[in-house]
């Protein structure tokens, strides 16, 4: 009998090594994941979740992580591999508010009809970011995400540092990419101010006496807002493609 306890003792302790490896690499990720690792969200939601995630990733992985051993080393390096792949992702969303943002100051919009938040942000971009974060949650982002961490162990293997240079040239280009995609998404917007401007200035020289500011202020404003009405829909479906790509591989050279 005491034979089967200590190898039951044993089995416990190996499982519990792993399954506290698995949630120093996911709770990283929890930490900047888009949707369930907003600050918005209790911290005893995102720990229990963090938890969960953890159980389903851990027996996939029960075999790659056998043979490590808990040490300082090793899970440091767990933690900062999860925060890289957390990174990745949170930049898709930094996108999203650049992009809103952008369009917000296009529109004439970025002073007016906001509210206290924990990141301050122009209504038109919190409009913006929590349709992508309801679509991305439609998506299948719990699942999206899981496949991830558990995929994010054959790019960066366990108990090691990714590789400084290598993870250098990797953010620069995930930071170009995103900034590439915000000024894409609200480059509607900037066309569209740009035109009006162009326009009003012109109404402007042909009758000075009109007064510009009182007619084209809140002309600008609902046209501002007609056009995230008609634009939001492909500007969602394109940040998706991109979230979705960046799920699919994280870590993947960016063109």
């Amino acid at each position: 009998m005491s034979v089967g306890l200590a190898d039951l003792l044993a089995r416990a302790e190996a499982g519990f090594a792993i399954a506290a490896l698995v949630f120093l690499r996911v709770g990283g990720v929890m930490a900047l994941l888009p949707g369930l690792g907003e600050r918005s969200v209790p911290a005893r939601v995102r720990l229990a979740l963090a938890l969960g995630f953890t159980a389903i990733v851990a027996p996939a992985l029960a075999g790659v992580l056998a043979p490590l051993a808990l040490s300082p080393r090793i899970m440091l390096a767990e933690a900062v591999c999860g925060l890289t792949l957390g990174i990745a992702l949170r930049i898709a969303v930094l996108a999203l508010q650049t992009a809103g943002d952008i369009a917000a100051q296009s529109a004439s919009l970025s002073q007016i009809l906001g509210g206290a938040a924990l990141d301050p942000q122009p209504a038109m971009g919190r409009l913006i970011v929590m349709g992508g974060l309801a679509l991305a949650a439609i998506s299948g982002l719990p699942v999206r995400a899981a496949e991830a961490m558990i995929l994010s162990y054959d790019a960066l293997p366990p108990g090691r540092f990714p590789v400084p240079g290598l993870l250098a040239d990797w953010g620069v280009g995930r930071v170009a990419r995103g900034f590439a995609v915000a000024v894409t998404l609200a480059m509607p917007f900037v066309i569209a101010g740009v035109i009006y401007n162009i326009a009003l200035g012109v109404i402007n020289r042909a009758m000075p006496q009109l007064m510009v500011a009182f007619v084209g202020a809140p002309a600008l404003t609902l046209g501002g807002l007609v056009l995230l009405f008609l634009a939001a829909p492909g500007l969602l479906e394109v940040w998706r493609a991109l979230l979705l790509d960046t799920l699919a591989a994280p870590f993947a050279a960016t063109p």
